[in-house]
């Protein structure tokens, strides 16, 4: 297995670089090819390389990604290693760790019919080429199982919150910042007022709908010149909703900003991206996977509920029973920390195995 991962995880899949996915493709289905007795189906759809495994009619549909959020040239810095029963590498924990324990979890079943498995190229970016085909699965299957890495402590995760990702524009005016500023229409200024506006649709989101709800401005930009006012600004903003009602409250309020300077302009782009995955998309399958963990031996398993969304939240919100955060138990995502701890990859894929077994 740690082979396997070190094989993964030295083919970098940053998700910005469609050349790079294609690669990383191109290696996870070779793994997969090895394990599963099969060759995968290659799905490319505007650029992204997605991966495709069905054997017979689909009952449960295992998910993945095969991206990362790590820009090529990161193992110079954060090279693959396995030390003191810690693997450490780009995407070693989100998610290729459970890249690797689903192939092994496959591999050891005596039969994979009703089985299909999923492995995307744009997890990491919302998802945008890989959602019909992921919806569509689920829609045909009784079960979905995201190995995505778990929660602390290996829990898995029976909620994630939904996400919305916006983008506001601002229009202003140019002008020589020393000549005659009071021409210009000033769009930083206009934009630092947005970001304040803000912070009030969080609170009237939360004062609506109840706590959880969190807006936070990201990428901002302004400004051409050090003399120019700033005729154009924009800023990304993430949000995050514990429920569909939040996330349609929010959409409402933040369409609803208005500028504050006069002449100014605000388009707002964007929208909901992931619905919320509520808890009772898992309940049973948690269950299920507790029962299942208790006959092998392995720890009381335990449940989270995260801010962070997958790929599971298509999926319950088609629907499909979904249960996340199978795979690798460590911590780091998307940070300098990332690790996986090796001894629990085998246990973790015993158990896909046999929650499979249990749904197939």
């Amino acid at each position: 297995m740690l082979a396997d991962l070190e094989e993964l995880v030295t083919c970098e899949s940053y998700s910005a670089d469609h050349e790079a996915v294609a690669r990383s493709a191109r290696v996870v289905a070779d793994q997969g090819r090895r394990l599963l007795g099969a060759p995968a189906e290659l799905l490319v759809t505007g650029g992204v390389s997605h991966l495709l495994w069905t054997f017979g009619t689909p009952r449960v549909l295992l998910l993945g990604h095969h991206d990362t959020v790590w820009p090529i040239g990161t193992l110079a810095t954060h090279p693959f290693c396995v030390r003191d029963g810690i693997a450490r590498g780009p995407g070693v924990f989100d998610m290729k760790a459970g890249l690797v324990q689903t192939f092994h979890a496959l591999a050891s079943l005596p039969s994979l019919d009703g089985v299909c498995v999923l492995i995307t190229g744009d997890e990491e970016v919302g998802s945008g080429t890989s959602r019909p085909l992921i919806e569509d699965l689920a829609r045909r299957c009784a079960a979905t199982l995201v190995t995505e890495p778990s929660a602390p402590g290996g829990a898995l995760k029976t909620g994630r919150k939904g996400v919305s990702i916006y983008d506001i524009t601002v229009h202003g005016r140019a002008a020589h910042s020393g000549l005659d500023p009071e021409k210009g229409i000033n769009a930083a200024v206009e934009l630092a007022h947005q970001v304040l506006a803000i912070e009030d649709v969080a609170a009237a989101a939360t004062t609506r709908t109840g706590p959880g709800t969190t807006l936070t401005p990201t990428l901002m930009a302004a400004g051409t010149a050090n003399n120019t006012v700033p005729a154009l600004a924009t800023l990304n903003i993430d949000v995050r909703v514990p429920t569909p009602d939040a996330q349609a409250v929010v959409d409402r309020l933040l369409r609803g900003l208005r500028p504050r300077l006069p002449g100014a302009r605000l388009d707002i782009g964007g929208g909901p991206n992931r619905p919320p995955l509520d808890h009772t998309a898992s309940a049973h399958l948690f269950d299920v996977a507790a029962a299942r963990a208790a006959g092998l031996g392995l720890a009381p398993l335990r449940q989270a509920s995260v801010g962070g969304a997958s790929d599971g939240n298509y999926t319950a919100g088609v629907g499909c029973p979904t249960l996340d955060g199978l795979g690798a138990v460590g911590d780091g995502a998307h940070a300098d920390h990332e690790h996986v701890v090796t001894a629990t990859m085998p246990e973790r894929a015993a158990l896909l195995a046999h929650l499979v077994g249990a749904v197939q």
